[in-house]
Parts: C-alpha cells; sequence; structure tokens
C-alpha cells in the first residue's frame, strides 16, 4: 500500500510525497497510477462523514448527528464527502441521447485522493442503461489531461442500468479531486428513457459525442456538441485526509445563480465557499448548490422540480457529509399567489424537517424585486411580512437567520435590488450581488469542521482497485 501526505489546513500548499509502508511491491493496478499521482500537486484539505445507499429510492444516506463547533470528533481518519452536486429536474431526453457519450465538466469544492460519482434516473419512466463511464481531470475544454482518466465501476462492473426512480452510486477510483480544477465525468448512454434527469441551468460548459462510446477517451476531438447542463450526473464525493463538513444551499433561481457569469462559479454559494476557505482551520466547510430555478417552497413544478422538502431526502439527507443547510427561497410562491402565513409555514416545516435529520438550519430574508408578479404592491407587502416574521421570530425555529434582503437592497429604495447588485432583470443578482449575499453570512454559527483545526501534515492510504 502507498501512502501519500499533504499539509492540511492552514499550511502553505505542498507536492505530494510518496512513503511506502512495507517492502513488497504495490499491485499492477496501483503502480499503474502511481507516477501519475506522485506528479500531481494537491493540497489536501478534508472530507466528510462516511454514508451509504438508503434501502429507499437509492438516495445517500446523511451523517450522524452534528458534533458542537469548535469541538474535535472521535475519529479524524480519512472520510467521504460530497465535493459537487446539483439538484436534479426532469427533462425531455436530447434526441440522440442513446447512443452518445456525455462529458459532464464540474468543479469541486474539496480536494482528495478518490472520487466516486452518483449517476440519476430519478425522474426516469424506464430504466437509463449506462455501458461505460470514467472521471478525469478536464483540460479546459472537452479534452482530459493526460494520463488522469479513470475507468469507472459500479458494484466492479464496467456498466450499470440504473431503474427508473432510483440513482447509483461508483465504485471509487484513485484520482486527485482539487478545489478550484474541473473534473470531467464521462458517461457512455446505451438506451435512455423518454424523461431524463438534468439540472438545467449549470452555467457551466458540458459536451456530448454522437460517435458511440469514447467515454474512456483522453481527447476532446469527438464530442461535437456543446450543453449548457449537466444530464444524468447530479454528484461527485471525494476521499480526503480529514473529515470537512459541508453546507447545502437549498433554493430557486437565486441561488441557481442566474444573472451570474457562465463558467466563473460566482453564485452567492460559491461566494460563501471561499469566504469559508479564506478563514481556512476548523471554519472551513464545502459549500453545495441544491438550487432550482422556478422553484417554489410550496409546491412543485413541472420545470422547476420538487419542492425543497419534497426533494430533502435527495439533495440534504443524501449530500454525504452534510450538516448545515441554508434555505433562500419564497420570491417564486410570492409571484404565485402565496400569502405571507403559508409561506412562514413552509420555513417552519423545513426547519423542522432539517433539525429532525441532524442538522442546523438558517432562513434568510427574501431578496427584493421589481419584476413583474414579484414586484407588485400585494408581493411587496407579502415578502415584507415574511421577512419581518424570520428577522423577529426566525430564530425560535432555526440555528439563525441571515438577512440577504438588507444586504442587496437600494437603500433609497429598498423594494429594489441596489442597481450595482442587480443582473438587469429587477429580480436576479449580478456577481457583485452575490458577493453581497455571501458576505451577509454569520459563519461563525455553521458546525464548521473540527478535524481541520489540526494543520499538521495528513496521510492518505489509496487504493489500487
Amino acid at each position: 500500500m502507498a501512502i501519500w501526505a499533504s499539509g492540511v489546513g492552514t499550511a502553505p500548499r505542498m507536492p505530494w510525497t510518496r512513503t511506502v509502508l512495507a517492502p513488497p511491491p504495490a499491485p499492477p493496478d496501483l503502480r499503474r497510477w502511481a507516477p501519475v499521482l506522485a506528479a500531481a500537486t494537491a493540497f489536501l484539505t478534508a472530507v466528510g462523514l462516511v454514508v451509504g445507499m438508503t434501502e429507499g429510492g437509492g438516495g445517500l444516506a446523511g451523517p450522524g448527528p452534528v458534533a458542537p463547533h469548535g469541538t474535535v470528533a472521535d475519529s479524524c481518519a480519512p472520510a467521504w464527502v460530497t465535493g459537487w452536486q446539483a439538484a436534479a429536474q426532469p427533462a425531455t431526453a436530447p434526441a440522440g441521447l442513446a447512443g452518445s457519450t456525455l462529458r459532464m465538466i464540474v468543479h469541486p469544492r474539496v480536494t482528495g485522493s478518490e472520487v466516486r460519482v452518483r449517476l440519476s434516473n430519478a425522474y426516469g419512466t424506464a430504466p437509463l442503461a449506462v455501458g461505460s463511464a470514467s472521471a478525469g481531470r478536464s483540460d479546459g475544454t472537452a479534452g482530459l489531461v493526460p494520463g488522469t482518466m479513470r475507468p469507472l465501476a459500479f458494484g466492479g462492473a464496467g456498466g450499470v442500468t440504473i431503474p427508473a426512480g432510483s440513482q447509483v452510486l461508483s465504485d471509487p477510483v484513485p484520482l486527485v479531486s482539487e478545489v478550484g480544477v474541473p473534473l470531467a465525468v464521462s458517461v457512455f448512454v446505451t438506451s435512455a428513457p423518454p424523461v431524463v434527469t438534468e439540472h438545467a441551468l449549470a452555467l457551466q460548459t458540458s459536451y456530448v459525442a454522437h460517435a458511440g462510446d469514447v467515454a474512456t477517451t483522453t481527447g476532446g476531438g469527438a464530442f461535437d456538441t456543446t450543453v449548457s447542463s449537466w444530464l444524468v450526473l447530479t454528484g461527485v464525493d471525494v476521499l480526503a485526509p480529514r473529515p470537512e463538513n459541508a453546507i447545502v444551499t437549498v433554493g430557486d433561481s437565486i441561488t441557481d445563480g442566474v444573472g451570474s457569469d457562465p463558467g466563473a462559479n460566482d453564485r452567492w454559494s460559491d461566494a460563501l465557499a471561499a469566504r469559508l476557505t479564506a478563514a481556512g482551520g476548523a471554519t472551513d466547510m464545502a459549500v453545495l448548490n441544491a438550487g432550482i430555478s422556478r422553484n417554489e417552497l410550496l409546491a412543485d413544478d413541472p420545470e422547476g422540480g420538487a419542492a425543497p422538502l419534497d426533494r430533502f431526502d435527495r439533495d440534504v439527507a443524501g449530500a454525504t457529509g452534510a450538516t448545515d443547510v441554508v434555505l433562500h427561497i419564497g420570491t417564486n410562491d410570492i409571484a404565485a399567489g402565496k400569502g405571507a402565513d403559508a409561506i412562514i409555514g413552509g420555513m417552519k416545516q423545513f426547519a423542522e424537517r432539517t433539525h429532525a435529520a441532524g442538522k442546523r438550519i438558517f432562513l434568510t430574508t427574501i431578496t427584493p424585486s421589481t419584476n413583474g408578479a414579484h414586484g407588485t404592491p400585494a408581493a411587496t407587502a407579502t415578502r415584507d411580512a415574511v421577512n419581518a416574521w424570520v428577522l423577529a421570530h426566525g430564530r425560535e425555529y432555526a440555528d439563525g437567520v441571515f438577512d440577504f434582503a438588507a444586504a442587496v437592497a437600494d437603500p433609497v429604495q429598498p423594494t429594489r435590488l441596489a442597481p450595482a447588485f442587480d443582473s438587469g432583470d429587477g429580480l436576479h443578482l449580478s456577481a457583485a450581488g452575490y458577493r453581497a449575499m455571501a458576505a451577509a453570512v454569520d459563519i461563525a454559527g455553521f458546525t464548521g469542521s473540527p478535524c481541520l483545526a489540526d494543520t499538521s501534515p495528513a496521510r492518505v492510504a489509496l487504493r489500487g482497485d
């Protein structure tokens, strides 16, 4: 077995170093990957709690009870955490999906030595068959960094059939995941149902090849089509040397990042992640985005997907290592004519569900809008009533509240967004506006990652299977 060491926490970045614990040579598979891994440079932060598949719909089980902030967990051994995820939505299968290879580009929020991926057929009306799949480091386009491609297996098999309404988690593979470095997950689809699972607003360019199975091809030449959604892929877990807890941000198009720049990763969840990384040590946490455009707190939507409570098991409980949740939602409910009492009741119910799952919950005020049904006098009155309740009583149900409305409102006319924070439609925010939202978060209230308080070098065993 080989051991890879890296500094963790606030220590300077340093190359990975290899030490061998026993004289017997490494297995052939491990020797094959060792030169690549030895050449990689990665600053290992850490990951969350180990989980397995639930007995129900194939979701991922959540962590145990939350440890108080500042305490040290009983074990700071290597563990898994979801490093990236996207909330599932239904979509009509693109023409020609069967027989094509997807190459989905994602940016993990956790650094570590192994990855495993989550493929979903949650909205499928028939099985989804995957002939082969791989993961590797993206070269910034449709290609992979040479030497980083890893074939994926599912229970030891190179392909998998995902039943309708289910999802699968791949076997782990040794692949360095690093915060800020894109990963490419390639999936060859051999058959697809009429309705598939996607996340519509990726704000990231991914690729499709219609030339058959090119999932294990390093070059990007066969990927002749670009897409702006994430198809089939809904999560990437990362193994790192010390447990890092995660925050799930749940919401609508504002959490989804509408108005921010494609490819720039400047949603408010990204800005919050940057704050936590900069704080470092036990304050650092992964931040996962579970926003869906058009989403409502109180009702499912054919395009906006399931309401937060209806997707809780998948997006919150199913996020490996998640200990904290921030709920920012309600503007679409207001536009749909829902009253303040109903929205407040929905917030209370979501908070209760989150606490019952052993996680911390933080509520937010609803950001202002002058956009159509979001900005009528009646809508403004409803939003003001909900926000007044959040500020006065939210802490009776939640572990904290964040006043996003005040952070981005025009000081002269608080019923609208400040001009510098308005993306141009009077509802969604600019990148500067999303940074202002993240700046309004009191990060001291989060669980944190106690094991990251130890900044001594961490050692991670890499498996060769």
